[in-house]
């Protein structure tokens, strides 16, 4: 298994070192977009790219959520800055959910085992792992709805965790739905200077809906497996 980890980060670094090749200026142009953190200027860099650029953004937002950095507002802003409100956080929903699976899977994948072997020896580590098996839908559900929440650390919690790859999935895409509406919502309003607090009460009460429901699923015993 140590050998197979050991390929399977090689090949990584080789994807990254095949695309330098083929375009030495996009990884420079990429990293510097991302250090500045600029909604305007990212919406301007994917509007760049013509007709590819809602593959570009969407490859794009998919990247920066598996890497967990810089925050996904500056996407999902983006987003709805340049294919509109609907369009934007369905797209940025998406691709979001596929990067922080590709994180969960890579995450667990590298550092399971290790994690598993330092829970075994701390009791309280043992029984929120156990926990995580049984209701970690639920939480990981809920933690996607809020706002704000670095990605990053969900991604990890969730892939160190017993959390199965299917429920970490779902309580991704849905949970994402509010929170990313809610940041590329107040984002977008702030920058084009609207004020319709509309789309923000539909977008909670969609979420409040989301979390009565789930957790009535969980009290009459049902499973997410």
């Amino acid at each position: 298994m140590r050998l197979v980890k050991i390929v399977a980060a090689l090949l990584i670094v080789a994807l990254f070192l095949t695309i330098h090749i083929i375009a030495p200026e996009f990884l420079p142009e990429i990293v510097d977009l991302l250090s500045r953190g600029d909604i305007i200027e990212t919406a301007e860099y994917i509007k760049s790219y013509g007709s590819m650029a809602i593959v570009f953004s969407f490859l794009l937002t998919l990247f920066v959520n598996a890497l967990g950095f810089p925050p996904a507002i500056i996407f999902s802003t983006a987003n709805t800055l340049i294919f509109g409100i609907f369009w934007g956080i369905t797209l940025s929903v998406v691709a979001e959910t596929i990067g922080v699976t590709i994180s969960f899977i890579l995450l667990r994948f590298f550092f399971r085992d290790t994690a598993k072997k330092v829970m075994a020896k701390n009791k309280f580590l043992s029984s929120a792992d156990k926990y995580s098996s049984k209701k970690g839908f639920i939480v990981m559900l809920i933690a996607r709805m809020v706002p704000y929440v670095p990605s990053g650390l969900l991604n990890a919690v969730g892939a160190l965790s017993s959390l199965s790859l299917r429920d970490y999935f779902l309580a991704s895409i849905i949970g994402k739905f509010p929170s990313t509406g809610i940041e590329a919502i107040i984002g977008h309003d702030m920058i084009v200077g609207e004020g319709d607090n509309t789309r923000i009460v539909v977008v909670v009460i969609f979420a409040i809906i989301l979390i009565v429901f789930a957790l009535w699923y969980e009290k009459h015993g049902h499973k997410f497996h």
